[in-house]
């Protein structure tokens, strides 16, 4: 009787902790509060469905170990941080996420049903999209002063655009699918749907990362579901996209024009421009590194370092910057060639678990690609929209593909 009271106590923390991880991915789009809310208490209901055993056998894995690595790494850096125990503090908070996908990984492995968080995190952003569009066109919807980008209600463009690369990259994916299995019409409504997340990234939300990522990701679908071929067609897909959107996407062409413009003219000790700004920061924290390239200056440290450098400077370079818009950059300066290195590992591991076909293989796949490119024009993983959207996605889908792997070695076996 025991064990049956157990096993229905344990059904029901699953499906708790699979509907507040759906929760989780639907806030992801809107809020920061209640992603950090969704996340405590899904660890918390997930923890009573812990297998140990197999969670040990687990965390032997790269995917799992490196990621527990990366946040003992730093930890063990605010020891030799030369800044106060609050700003070491600081430091490790950029790391804690990270924690999580070991557990998500178990979770979704054996228990969890990432269809469903896949549903709510797509429903989640066709309805920021829709809302996006409207405010474009009405923006006096909403109070003066309550958006800082016409078209972006919450967060910022950057996050906006980010989700939405996403979900073109996902739902093509579907939209190929379906034409292949003969449902022709719901592919064609679902690649209309990628189209209207791509320009809203073109007229709305345009970051220069998602201008390179969209490419990047396009090539990479029409090489998978195509091959080479594919892989040419979908570069001209996106050159036709670009060119059609040119004419009248002003923000869009402004985006362009501005970054060329601020590189032909950089003066670092002359007025702020996003592209000099992100060219000053790079050259120091190269300097940064140089000066401590091992086990770098310790956790917490970059806003310290950039404070130092900026004595008798003018211009960009009289910044001190808590961000050196560089993923490894951003680690090698707290914890040398040797955080980098465990980052890049981290990374090869999650792409190494996304060899697999099928939707959690592409999804998964995406989700890394994204942010590995991003991460060199960003401190992404450090972020907490786009970190957060690594942990969940690498967790959900890598634990699906794991699913999947040792299916397939049953049946080899």
């Amino acid at each position: 009787m025991k064990i049956d009271i157990d096993r229905h106590v344990r059904d029901a923390f699953a499906r708790a902790a699979n509907w507040l991880a759906v929760a989780l991915a639907v806030s992801l789009p809107w809020s920061t509060s209640l992603t950090g809310i969704f996340a405590a208490l899904w660890l918390i209901a997930s923890v009573p469905t812990c297998d140990l055993a197999a969670l040990r056998r687990l965390v032997r894995t790269p995917a799992a170990f490196l990621p527990l690595l990366f946040v003992a790494l730093g930890a063990l850096g605010m020891l030799w941080a030369h800044v106060t125990w609050g700003q070491r503090f600081g430091g490790l908070s950029s790391f804690y996420k990270f924690l999580y996908i070991p557990l998500l990984l178990h979770f979704f492995s054996r228990l969890g049903d990432a269809r469903a968080v896949l549903i709510g995190f797509l429903a989640s952003c066709a309805v920021l999209l829709v809302v996006s569009w409207i405010l474009l066109a009405w923006p006096d919807l909403l109070k003066p002063g309550t958006m800082k980008t016409p078209g972006v209600p919450v967060k910022d463009y950057i996050s906006q655009g980010a989700m939405f690369t996403f979900c073109m990259a996902v739902v093509l994916y579907f939209a190929a699918q379906a034409w292949r299995d003969g449902r022709r019409g719901f592919a064609l409504i679902l690649a209309a749907a990628a189209v209207l997340f791509v320009a809203n990234v073109f007229y709305v939300a345009t970051s220069r990362t998602s201008l390179v990522l969209i490419p990047v990701l396009l090539v990479l679908f029409g090489y998978r579901q195509f091959g080479w071929k594919g892989t040419i067609a979908s570069g001209a897909v996106f050159l036709l996209l670009l060119a059609a959107a040119w004419p009248s996407a002003g923000f869009l062409r402004t985006r362009v024009t501005t970054f060329i413009h601020e590189i032909q003219t950089f003066d670092p000790d002359g007025q702020p421009t996003p592209a000099g700004e992100r060219l000053v920061f790079w050259t120091k924290s190269i300097g940064f590194i140089a000066a401590a390239p091992v086990i770098g200056h310790g956790t917490g440290s970059i806003r310290d370092q950039f404070e130092r450098s900026t004595a008798g400077r003018t211009g960009m370079a009289a910044k001190a910057a808590a961000n050196p818009h560089n993923q490894m950059l951003a680690v090698g300066i707290q914890l040398g060639f040797v955080g980098i290195a465990v980052l890049l590992a981290m990374w090869l591991s999650h792409l190494m678990l996304f060899r697999i076909g099928g939707p959690a293989g592409w999804i998964g796949l995406v989700v890394a690609v994204q942010n590995i490119v991003g991460s060199q024009f960003n401190s992404h993983l450090f972020d907490f929209t786009h970190g957060w959207a690594y942990v969940v996605g690498i967790g959900i889908a890598g634990g699906v593909a794991l699913k999947q792997s040792a299916r397939a070695a049953v049946e080899a076996r």
